[in-house]
């Protein structure tokens, strides 16, 4: 499968130079205020109306805190009880390049690609050329940088784009794939229309969807709000049903060839990185100490510190709190069965 040389990094310390995205610091008490303020309500539809506004901002606001807590991959995986977090990170990201039938020479798109760690590590997996499509410019820009540095800039690079208007011709990738980023899609039929007009025919459009499960009741408060938190504290304007993804990735025009909620299979449940009532293994995975219960009000109570002698910009404990609601939010629906983040598919474009 080409070059195998594992890219994932390790998460490292708090970026203070880059806690404010590209907003000015002066902005950001009032953006995260803005941010907050798209969720007071159930109604999905401010959200989905607005948003690039929502996405934008939130990964502004979040993306250091993602860096810190993550590394370079900021996803879930499907874990074996022998595997540290980072190993299945890595195995999760070549199980589904593994699905998209690429080698060198070929082209691929990787949607919503955040800071682009999985975008290299599938690049020297197949030997592939992969371009990331974001339209967060400060994500870019860092994803531009690592790059550099691990000297994947020959066969990685980036579009700053609307994954709902993807601006290339029809039929110009052998494989798309994304991974929990189409999740911010206003509309997943729209969504999954752009990527299968992108893609050559034949190709394999390869994803891992975040969604409710048929545990989900939404006549029930308590998921109710635990959706609300989900959307909140992940940057969401909406949140659909498995049943929903695979109905609108046949409308789209797919053949939709594998389908499964990896959750199912997984040794470890997916929301135990997260969960700040887990045991803690230094001896296994030391940096995962940061989402510990411990670890959470040291980073919460340094951030507040840091706010309070202006440091870190304004806004900035408001940023950590949401996404301590979110994490909480994950980690019960997670619990009691009612949202997955890995419900995968591989679907085809017919040959005509």
């Amino acid at each position: 499968a080409g070059r195998t040389r594992a890219m994932a990094s390790k998460s490292s310390g708090l970026n203070l130079g880059h806690m404010a995205g590209n907003l000015d610091s002066k902005e950001t008490g009032k953006v995260t205020k803005d941010y907050e303020d798209y969720f007071k309500e159930e109604d999905d539809s401010k959200r989905t109306g607005n948003y690039t506004d929502v996405v934008n901002k939130y990964y502004d606001l979040a993306t250091s805190f993602y860096e810190y807590g993550w590394g370079e991959s900021f996803h879930f995986a499907h874990r074996y009880k022998w595997e540290s977090l980072r190993e299945s990170i890595i195995r999760h990201e070549h199980f589904l390049a593994s699905k998209l039938n690429v080698g060198p020479g070929k082209k691929v798109l990787d949607v919503g690609c955040g800071i682009g760690g999985p975008l290299r590590e599938i690049a020297a997996f197949t030997g592939a050329s992969v371009t990331g499509l974001n339209n967060n410019a400060f994500q870019i820009t860092r994803g531009e940088e690592m790059n550099r540095k691990t000297g994947r800039h020959d066969d990685c690079d980036f579009i700053k784009a609307d994954f709902m208007n993807i601006p290339v011709p029809d039929a110009t990738y052998d494989a798309v794939y994304q991974i929990e980023a189409t999740c911010h899609a206003p509309d997943a039929v729209g969504c999954y229309s752009e990527i299968f007009r992108v893609l050559k025919p034949g190709g394999v459009f390869a994803s891992y969807e975040w969604c409710l499960t048929d545990e989900y009741d939404p006549k029930d408060e308590e998921h109710r709000k635990i959706r609300q938190e989900i959307l909140i504290g992940n940057g969401l304007p909406t949140a659909r049903h498995t049943s929903e993804v695979l109905a609108a990735l046949k409308k789209a025009g797919f053949e939709v060839t594998e389908e499964a909620d990896l959750v199912k299979t997984a040794d470890v449940p997916w929301y135990e990185p997260i969960d700040p009532d887990r045991s803690w293994r230094p001896w296994r995975d030391f940096w995962s100490f940061k989402t510990t219960s411990w670890g959470r009000n040291i980073t919460h109570y340094f951030v507040l510190l840091l706010e309070t002698v202006g440091i870190a910009p304004k806004g900035s404990m408001g940023v950590s709190g949401f996404l301590k609601k979110g994490a909480d939010g994950l980690v019960a629906g997670g619990k009691k069965g009612i949202y997955t983040v890995m419900y995968f598919t591989a679907a085809k474009k017919p040959v005509k």
